[in-house]
């Protein structure tokens, strides 16, 4: 049941008021204007505030909008007499929820107040998703090292336009988070981002993956499949570790930056694309040309723009800081208290060759959140990291 806070200045409405909800399990505090009101937000939570509209000091309007400015975000349901209706209409278009008219009629009451806790309840609910969803999908790239602060500044100039971005970097050191960051600050970003990781799939299978296939193209086709340029029409396709690509793929991507076109297996049809393409390795792509192993017009054709991100190793001092960031993603994942990490223990992590990068650290976090104490020590870090 819901926390309910009851502001107005007579009594007897209050008293009636709070018969009714308690009657349905609500709990009630009630205030006889909108200071005690206010006093009351600040030191308790609650999942819904009803005021009337009419008092002296502060009306119900202003302790509308004082409640919305200091950021409380239940929802506020007014009481009204018949000389307020348009007052109460007017609040409405202000950020209340719904109004309550006097003389109280009960099912009004009890359907209103019913309403806005389950709004208030789906809001929250809806919140929270979208945390979950910004920790899988978000581009939230911690540092202020040198290093990470010139990155940013790239994708801030290159994002804007459609230019193609090569993204350097070893396994686990962000390549993934620029590419996403460079979409979400693009004109595409209300398009979508389609990531295909090159290495993860079969050289017999990636022409397909990209480009798609007609139905009866190969044994396994039953079905006519668009491809990942298709699906990503009007966004970005990131082509991860784009340098374990096989040869004849590279052929066909190269086609597709000159024409803007593609081709699915076993289709004869031209297909017009129009996507941004990011790409990704940790080669060197100037070694794999050398040797054979990529197109140097293909390597041309991707890297209009390069940006290297920098192993963790290279960017030390920006450990503190994701400590306490994955500290804080990780206790909540795991629905835990936020712990905190002792200044010696950070130290030493610091020191650490971090072959793995963020990763890797990500990772060792998760380890001392399970493993540590409430305040994860250098011992912890000595038994569980170094020592692990």
């Amino acid at each position: 049941m819901a926390k309910i806070l009851l502001v107005d200045d007579e009594a007897s409405i209050r008293m009636a008021l709070k018969e009714i909800l308690e009657y349905e399990s609500h709990t009630v505090i009630e205030s006889p204007d909108a200071v005690a009101g206010l006093k009351a937000l600040s030191q308790e939570t609650f999942d819904l505030v009803i005021t009337d509209i009419k008092m002296p000091k502060v009306d119900g309007l202003e302790f509308l909008q004082q409640i919305k400015e200091h950021g409380h975000e239940m929802p506020v349901v007014m009481i009204t007499g018949h000389g307020t209706i348009d007052t109460a209409v007017d609040s409405i278009k202000k950020g209340a929820f719904d109004f309550i008219q006097k003389p109280l009629d009960l099912n009004r009451v009890l359907v209103t107040v019913r309403n806005a806790t389950q709004s208030g309840q789906m809001e929250r609910e809806t919140k929270v998703l979208k945390k979950k969803v910004s920790r899988i999908t978000g581009t939230h790239i911690v540092g202020e090292s040198p290093a990470i602060q010139e990155i940013l500044g790239m994708i801030d100039t290159v994002a804007p336009t459609d230019a193609r971005v090569m993204i350097l970097g070893p396994n686990g050191a962000g390549k993934e988070l620029v590419a996403r960051q460079l979409h979400e600050k693009s004109i595409r970003q209300s398009g979508p981002f389609i990531e295909v990781n090159c290495a993860a799939i079969p050289g017999e299978l990636i022409e397909s993956e990209l480009f798609g296939h007609e139905k009866g193209a190969f044994t396994s086709a039953i079905k006519t499949k668009p491809g990942k340029f298709e699906l990503a029409e009007g966004g970005t396709i990131f082509l991860d570790e784009i340098g374990d690509m096989a040869l004849t793929a590279q052929a066909k991507v190269l086609r597709a930056l000159q024409e803007q076109r593609i081709q699915r297996v076993g289709g004869e049809k031209d297909i017009k694309v129009n996507v941004r393409v990011v790409a990704a390795t940790n080669k060197d792509l100037k070694k794999e040309i050398a040797e054979g192993r990529f197109r140097e017009d293909l390597y041309h054709r991707l890297s209009v723009i390069v940006l290297k991100v920098p192993a963790l190793n290279e960017r030390a001092e920006d450990i503190p800081l994701l400590t306490e960031y994955f500290l804080e993603k990780v206790c909540e994942d795991y629905g835990r208290p936020l712990k905190k990490m002792e200044p010696a223990a950070v130290k030493l992590l610091q020191k650490q060759p971090w072959t793995g990068n963020i990763r890797e650290l990500r990772n060792v976090i998760e380890r001392l959140v399970i493993l540590g104490g409430d305040k994860i020590s250098e011992a912890d870090v000595k038994r569980f990291v170094v020592g692990g």
